[in-house]
């Protein structure tokens, strides 16, 4: 089943996303060499809940906390940890806020200090093309159209593309149909229509798109232990382009800083 939002829905979501877009601001302004990325959690959950909102990951499923954070070969649903960010390090933060009745997410992946051209050019082209995927989040398009933008302009440059691992329709619940996968044909999939909320989110790795879960039953990492990265905006499919409800402008003012 797919839920429609109305407009009246739609608000409450961009309010959602506009206290998601602030914390992942507070979050970007203490990345750096030497901190813990379980100091990253606390922050995130103390910002969000002093916004009268909740964070969406925390006790979903179990997951025990308010962030996502994923290290280097981690691609997704890293567990904050003692562990502390060093020079070179690649750092994907993905949080949701739960907020008057309605989720958000979003996620960003941040250099740490120096990281070789060729982590960057992944994080570059990662980003790209999760606005590749965003482009062809319009009314009359097909779900396969905004798979097939993200998957080719990541393979187009190389990198692996994760199949086990989709965007998803949001609103009252964290996750709702349809699945968003980053390949595929386009022309395939159902008719996006207006007010159709869906978060997309590519997940591309360096070296090959192959994954394996760990032990912990949560982090999910790259088989060749090479870096992947993850970038995520809540978004409205509309009629001529897409409205996209996250912002990165927060994180970027704090990059400044």
């Amino acid at each position: 089943m797919i839920f429609y939002k109305t407009e009246e829905e739609i608000e409450l979501i961009r309010q959602s996303a506009l206290i998601l877009s602030k914390a992942h601001g507070e979050i970007a302004l203490l990345i750096k060499e030497g901190i813990s990325t379980a100091e990253l959690d606390k922050r995130a959950e103390e910002f969000i809940l002093d916004h009268g909102a909740k964070p969406s990951f925390k006790n979903y499923n179990g997951f025990p906390y308010s962030l996502c954070i994923s290290v280097n070969a981690t691609v997704v649903h890293g567990m904050p940890s003692n562990y502390v960010l060093k020079d070179g390090d690649v750092i994907s933060v993905d949080c949701g806020v739960f907020h008057n009745g309605y989720h958000s997410d979003c996620a960003y992946t941040h250099a740490v200090g120096n990281v070789s051209d060729e982590v960057q050019n992944l994080l570059t082209v990662t980003k790209e093309s999760l606005y590749k995927g965003i482009d062809n989040a319009t009314v009359g398009s097909r779900l396969g159209d905004i798979s097939y933008a993200v998957q080719h302009h990541a393979e187009s440059n190389g990198y692996g593309v994760v199949r086990e691992l989709v965007g998803h329709g949001l609103g009252r619940n964290l996750h709702e149909s349809p699945e968003v996968a980053n390949y595929g044909r386009r022309g395939q999939g159902i008719k996006l229509q207006n007010g159709l909320v869906i978060a997309i989110e590519p997940m591309i790795n360096l070296g090959t798109r192959h994954i394996v879960q760990e032990e912990d039953g949560w982090t999910i990492r790259t088989r060749d232990n090479k870096p992947s990265a993850h970038f995520e905006h809540t978004v409205v499919v509309r009629k001529d382009k897409a409205e996209i409800l996250t912002s990165f402008e927060y994180i970027e003012q704090a990059k400044k800083q």
